[in-house]
């Protein structure tokens, strides 16, 4: 009765407000003339009852079309459901049981009468309906059944049977998509791929050969490299003396992958008669709208290729790179026209500049603060203020910045992140040394802020990297950051320009990451420590900044005694409570002075994220391992923090990475 009276409020005029004002007007009209207010009285009763009679009417004239229209629709939807043509299939989500199914599900499952109470499982083995359980409408995923793809839509009721508890039923529709999905299979798998080989190490090669020897090396690269493509049928074209673009589907990629790019294993099998073997890198782009866009991710592709110290295949698409190979320990491949161009360039970057903001990564080291101290050296000569970008809390660098802080030249020159961003201007230059990733600086923010950068590194390079540079000295073979800024010194300074302080700060750097000259040596690491020392360097005070106090020494062989082996040849320590990063790098550098030791890892708490300290001899890539857990570094040293991650967690996935490592090895 309630619904009835709603229907009838909403289709019929409300007149009792009319009928009000009429007995009004007839009353008023009584008081003055007996009569006609009666007369008035009478028609307005009249017209009351057939008001009444004429609404009772209506009401019962739309309930019968109502009643009517549903019995229609419901003999309509039972039609429907009985003679549709689409599959369709009634089961209890709890259970897996099949309620009721109609003739088409019959015939695309194969099964001779319809399956009531079977079990779904029974009939499509491979169909899961979590999504219906999630409240989606629509599979995500596409159902196989004899051959044919089906596109599975559904819902779910619940029905009360009156009972204590409800019965849910899960209805589904089975829409045939398979000449579709063909379709759309075969044109993701013939999409264009491009592939740019490089012989990177082609001077090395030729050098000191004749020309037949030369064309025989050649020769042989091009048979490796025809031999590999030659499956995928593509189209291989060499347009420069040590340059190769390969064009192919993106059908055969995934072959390329689980072969690990084995061209780069069958390259180096070519040895010119110096003992020297021929390597490669690829740079690959796919997934881009064009072949433009394709080549540009290529060239991308072998620029992080090369950066990252060559030898390796870097696939780039549209969001991000993908990284194979690079896990053998790098050869120096150096010279100084590269050190010579860059100096040129960072002087001329100086010459317009109002200041210059110097920093390096989050908890700076001695390298990060020793090449930050060389910049201001340049920049003091060329009469441009230089600051460096320190944060508030203490880092490894505190011994150095301590003494930094007693010179009256660097006073004034150590500045708060907010304090830089508002002193920034259109000329002025962030020269980031000892990282290349944006996420790693100490100001993100200043980074941003100012359109003139300038990058010195020799870490390898990342999947996120600093893209805005307008100068990158990037050198992976070179021992440190402290190392690189010295060459440009060399050609920038004066030996009168340099204070024995600076000199001081960039062996620090020099020392640390070369484990006092022991790892990561090469030609140039000696030339600069040489230039370092006669620019006043001692080495005297340059060990001090390494030396801990009692606890500090006590806590360091605390880690090493709690350290374990795994795999035979990688010690792995876990700190469970609080310990300064200092300490444990040092713990970590010392297990590696223990026999059989080839890499070590050490792990710690810092609030919600575990921090990950790796060091190696050069047999075992830690740079590789800690990448996949979102580190970096070099393949002798590198590190990670994970955020969010407790440490047996990260404990976990770093042995997971190792186990990766060691098996793609």
């Amino acid at each position: 009765m309630k619904r009835k009276g709603k229907i009838s409020g909403l289709l019929e005029p409300r007149m009792q407000s009319c009928f009000v004002c009429l007995i009004i007007f007839a009353l008023v009209t009584l008081w003055l003339h007996k009569y006609l207010g009666v007369a008035e009285l009478v028609v307005v009763l009249l017209l009351y009852i057939n008001y009444l009679h004429t609404r009772n009417f209506r009401s019962k004239e739309i309930e019968r079309y109502i009643q009517s229209a549903s019995f229609s629709m419901d003999t309509a939807s039972k039609d429907t459901m009985l003679n549709t043509p689409i599959p369709m299939v009634i089961f209890r989500p709890e259970s897996d049981e099949i309620v009721w199914n109609n003739e088409p599900f019959n015939q695309i499952t194969g099964q001779p009468d319809r399956a009531f109470d079977a079990q779904l499982e029974s009939v499509v083995p491979n169909f899961h309906y979590q999504w219906l359980l999630d409240g989606k409408k629509e599979n995500p995923e596409e159902t196989e059944v004899n051959g044919r793809r089906y596109q599975v839509l559904g819902h779910i009721v619940r029905m009360d049977d009156g009972s204590a508890d409800s019965v849910l039923l899960a209805t589904t529709y089975w829409v045939d998509v398979t000449e579709h999905s063909l379709l759309k299979e075969e044109h993701a798998t013939s999409r264009p791929v491009v592939a740019i080989i490089m012989l990177d190490n082609y001077e090395e090669l030729m050098k000191g050969v004749s020309n037949t020897v030369q064309a025989t090396l050649l020769a042989n690269i091009d048979d490796k490299i025809t031999e590999w493509v030659q499956p995928a049928q593509g189209l291989l074209c060499k347009y420069d003396r040590d340059r190769y673009v390969f064009i192919f589907e993106e059908r055969y990629m995934d072959g390329f992958m689980k072969g690990k790019f084995a061209i780069q294993d069958s390259a180096r099998q070519v040895v010119s008669p110096n003992n020297i073997s021929a390597t490669l890198s690829l740079g690959i782009g796919r997934d881009a709208g064009s072949y433009e866009e394709l080549f540009q991710f290529a060239s991308l592709a072998l620029e992080m290729a090369l950066s990252r110290g060559g030898d390796q295949t870097v696939v780039k698409n549209r969001f991000t790179f993908e990284f194979y190979g690079g896990r053998k320990q790098e050869t120096e491949r150096r010279t100084k026209v590269k050190s010579r161009v860059m100096a040129s360039a960072f002087n001329e970057l100086l010459g317009g500049a109002s200041h210059v903001f110097v920093m390096g990564h989050k908890n700076a080291d001695l390298d990060a603060l020793g090449a930050a101290v060389g910049v201001c050296a340049i920049a003091r000569s060329r009469k441009v203020p230089a600051y460096i970008i320190l944060e508030d809390h203490e880092n490894p660098s505190e011994p150095l910045l301590r003494r930094l802080m007693e010179h009256e030249q660097y006073k004034h020159m150590l500045l708060h992140p907010q304090d830089a961003l508002v002193m920034a201007d259109p000329n002025s230059v962030v020269v980031v040394v000892d990282t290349n990733r944006p996420e790693q600086v100490q100001s993100r923010e200043l980074l941003d802020a100012c359109t003139k950068v300038a990058v010195i590194d020799h870490h390898r390079r990342a999947a996120t990297y600093i893209t805005n540079a307008a100068l990158s000295f990037h050198d992976t073979y070179a021992s440190s950051a402290c190392e690189l800024v010295a060459e440009l010194m060399g050609y920038l300074l004066e030996a009168k320009d340099v204070l024995p302080i600076e000199a001081d700060a960039l062996l620090s750097g020099i020392v640390l990451d070369t484990k006092s000259f022991t790892m990561r040596t090469g030609g140039g690491t000696f030339e600069a420590a040489a230039y370092l020392r006669r620019l006043g360097a001692d080495t005297g005070n340059v060990k001090k900044l390494f030396q801990n106090d009692l606890s500090g020494t006590v806590a360091r062989y605390s880690i090493i005694q709690s350290a374990q082996m795994y795999r035979e040849n990688i010690a792995i320590a876990t700190v469970t409570g609080k310990v300064d990063r200092v300490i444990a790098a040092q713990a970590a550098d010392e297990l590696l002075n223990v026999s059989g030791v080839e890499a070590s890892f050490v792990l710690f708490p810092d609030g919600t994220r575990t921090v990950l300290s790796g060091r190696s001899t050069g047999a075992v890539n830690v740079q590789v391992i800690l990448e996949t857990l979102g580190g970096g570094g070099n393949a002798t040293i590198a590190g990670a923090q994970m955020e969010d991650t407790s440490l047996e967690e990260a404990l976990s996935q770093l042995k997971q990475a190792i186990d990766r490592f060691i098996e793609d090895s």
